[in-house]
């Protein structure tokens, strides 16, 4: 075998596994030994509660349908995001926390290379050009972010293999189209919405593309990706519908988000100098400034080279549709810094849905990888021309110069250019070995050093990104995770318990949390732990009145930002209501003061009165409310209610799961159960076992009727739509299972061979 054959199949996929393995573990080694963890930002105040909440459930033998910890009570598993029915969950449910947490992680950035690799071999026909493509999908800016979110890094790490397995499908059908209805499933179950949206957008119009050029018969190829979409769909339809029923009767409608953490206009110059405009504040990360989502979506200034080369100069048949895809993404992620996104807005109100519009670079950091495929291919089968691509890395270098000049005189603090100027040198130094590997890669035989350039650019464009900023994900000892490590430092007294009492952060100290940051990550995590932060309450079996999840139902939330936005009101009746028995200090987040007044978490005996909805909340300002003694329903319940007055009643013992409260009430009249939780339709109740009337109490909370005499009520949460999913998704696993052996059975047999 020549040295250019020898080059070409040197990265077979067993190699590029395993190379891809030892860059991994290059990049975090400390973590993946479980000497240290992921803890900056959303990993610790999000992911890593949510995957403890989870697994809490698990070992109880109970699906996690419900957090009582949070929000006064809120949804888990149609969250989505929390990832309650991802089958590789497991891994972190059964395996040790936190290790088994950032493994998982870990595992799909591993596995996201891997589909990338396969996916670029397909599409460019080179096994180098795909094992680069392969590395920088894993190892840029975006996807590194991606890892404080467990379920947007699963998500992200399936895009190539969906991909991969549906245009197969479409092409082949048979056996092909069941391997990518489990390919999609797999990516929906992750439960990172936007990645999801993404994905088949991009597969739309590969898929019209495809039909439009007429590759292969049209027929088979007009019907096969809606009935792929049905599948996927259904087949998760015991998440999907969960999620959809949320959704609809959640804070997020059409207009809910705003442009905010939109990339700057000046955006564009963090792809070649990645620290540019910015500062390190926050735990040490670099953050644009404006722009919280993602703290980089540098992509390598290699890949940015050979991407701008392939939607200029190579004539691959999906080149152009990727190009425009990165270009519409590019604008798009721009938000409100162009005129195009918020006009689009205005006439598809659905595209309001999407937080953040910088998401849409992750369209780019999936594209760019394949376009730089393309052009690499076609750069080492000598088929294109390579003056024009050292002509564009002559004008990238320049605008790098223009960048450090910009910053030299318009940066706002002298560290800060010092900073941008290393930083941007250092990117200039690896734009000039870029340019002398792809100078050998040019040359082909020619060189002596051809055989090993294509490892070599894949080990730069690795160490491109792991330099480009300080770490993305900055790591502490796993102590820092120790259960009820916050409830035996502030020893709380009363100390707050499941249907007991609350904690709530005041409205300064939530601000506090939300604004300050320390440098030191653990010091950071410590300390707002110590605050009961986000939702690190789990960790210590802590319930309070506010929580960090993306949906919640529409009366919660606004509740909830009424209480924590309206900064002249005194709101004690509405704390007392809660069952607020501590409040954090307003100027020391993580000091702690009791409350007295807090009443029970279920009370019984309030006079009902009817307040509409847009005047509920107004009322339960009221400085004269007295929570024990009146119960606020809304009218449309009012043909339900026969009681009338205020009734003579106890409630002798009441008992809070994690999905179900039980208590008896003892009255001698007619009288109403007010249950300080989150009103949601998922809850059913009944008295002495016959069903009962949940209605809806205080705006956004729950009550229910007991007659005279002592009585047993049960509060179930009863999720009807996952029921329902439950049973579309076993049907159409029934399908899936059997389709594929439907299609041997019915593909022709190969003759046999005559005897000897």
């Amino acid at each position: 075998m020549n040295t250019t054959g020898r080059v070409l199949n040197f990265f077979s996929p067993a190699r590029f596994a395993l190379l891809l393995a030892l860059l991994v573990f290059a990049a975090f080694p400390e973590v993946i030994l479980g000497a240290q963890t992921f803890v900056a930002r959303d990993f610790g105040f999000f992911s890593f509660p949510a995957a403890w909440f989870q697994r809490e459930c698990f070992w109880r033998g109970q699906l996690p349908f419900w957090n009582p910890y949070n929000d006064c009570g809120i949804p888990f598993l149609a969250q989505w995001n929390t990832m309650p029915l991802y089958p590789p969950a497991l891994l972190y449910l059964l395996l040790p926390l936190p290790w088994s947490l950032n493994f998982f992680c870990l595992l799909h950035l591993w596995f996201a290379g891997m589909g990338m690799f396969f996916l670029a071999r397909k599409w460019s026909g080179s096994a180098p050009a795909a094992a680069f493509a392969g590395v920088v999908f894993s190892f840029n800016g975006l996807t590194l972010n991606l890892l404080m979110w467990p379920s947007h890094v699963a998500t992200f790490s399936w895009m190539p293999w969906v991909i991969l397995a549906v245009e197969k499908a479409w092409q082949d059908g048979g056996r092909c189209i069941f391997v990518a209805v489990f390919a999609g499933a797999m990516q929906m179950l992750a439960g990172g919405p936007e990645p999801i949206l993404f994905t088949w957008l991009l597969l739309a119009a590969l898929w019209a593309r495809h039909f439009v050029r007429g590759d292969t018969s049209r027929l088979p190829t007009l019907w096969r990706f809606p009935v792929i979409v049905a599948l996927v769909a259904a087949l998760c339809a015991a998440q999907l519908l969960p999620f959809l029923n949320l959704a609809a009767h959640s804070e997020r409608q059409f207009g809910y988000t705003d442009l905010r953490w939109s990339m700057p206009a000046w955006g564009w110059v963090n792809f070649l100098v990645p620290m540019a405009f910015g500062t390190t504040a926050d735990e040490g990360v670099f953050f644009q400034f404006g722009q919280s989502w993602t703290s980089s979506y540098y992509l390598g200034v290699a890949a940015l080279w050979l991407a701008i080369y392939a939607a200029w100069r190579v004539r691959a048949p999906r080149a152009v549709l990727l190009s425009v895809a990165a270009i519409i993404a590019l604008i798009f992620g721009m938000g409100g810094h162009t005129f195009l996104y918020p006009e689009l807005r205005a006439v598809i109100p659905q595209l309001s849905l999407i937080t953040y519009p910088v998401k849409y670079l992750l369209v780019d950091a999936f594209v760019v990888p394949l376009l730089a495929a393309l052009a690499l291919a076609a750069l080492l089968e000598r088929t294109v021309s390579t003056d024009r691509l050292f002509f564009i890395g002559t004008v990238l270098l320049g605008l790098l110069g223009a960048v450090l000049f910009w910053v030299g005189k318009f940066s706002f603090t002298a560290p800060q250019a010092h900073a941008a100027l290393l930083n941007g040198l250092s990117r200039a130094g690896f734009i000039l070995l870029a340019a002398a590997l792809l100078f050998v890669l040019a040359r082909g035989r020619e060189s002596p050093l051809f055989r090993f350039a294509p490892l070599l650019l894949v080990l730069f464009s690795w160490l491109d990104v792991q330099t480009h900023e300080p770490p993305q994900n900055p790591t502490v000892p796993p102590s820092v995770y120790q259960p009820n490590l916050a409830r035996r430092r502030l020893k709380m007294q009363p100390q707050p318990n499941l249907g007991r009492s609350r904690a709530m952060i005041s409205p300064p100290a939530e601000m506090t949390f939300v604004h300050v940051a320390l440098s030191r990550p653990e010091n950071e995590f410590l300390l707002k732990r110590l605050a009961y932060g986000g939702n690190v309450n789990l960790l210590d079996s802590v319930p309070k009145v506010d929580g960090f999840f993306s949906l919640a139902p529409r009366e919660c939330d606004a509740l909830q930002s009424w209480l924590y936005g309206a900064t002249n009101l005194d709101f004690s009746p509405l704390k007392n209501f809660l069952g607020v028995s501590q409040v954090s200090e307003s100027k020391n987040i993580y000091k702690w003061q009791s409350r007295k007044g807090a009443l029970p978490l279920v009370t019984a005996g309030q006079q009902p009165l009817f307040v509409k909805p847009s005047d509920a909340m107004g009322v339960l300002g009221w400085t004269n409310w007295n929570p024990a003694a009146v119960v606020f329903l809304v009218p449309r319940d009012r043909p339900f209610v026969y009681v009338t007055h205020a009734a003579p009643a106890r409630v002798i013992q009441s008992r809070f799961g994690f999905q179900r409260v039980d208590f008896t009430v003892q009255s001698t009249a007619p009288s109403l159960a007010v249950i300080a939780q989150t009103f949601d339709a998922n809850w059913h109740a009944t008295v002495d076992g016959h069903p009962a009337r949940l209605l809806r109490a205080n705006y956004a909370f729950q009550a229910v009727q007991t007659p005279p005499g002592r009585h047993e009520v049960r509060l179930a949460y009863q999720d009807r739509a996952f029921a329902v999913g439950v049973k579309i998704s076993i049907v159409t696993l029934c399908v899936c299972l059997a389709g594929p052996l439907l299609c041997r059975a019915r593909s022709p047999r190969a003759p046999l061979s005559p005897p000897l």
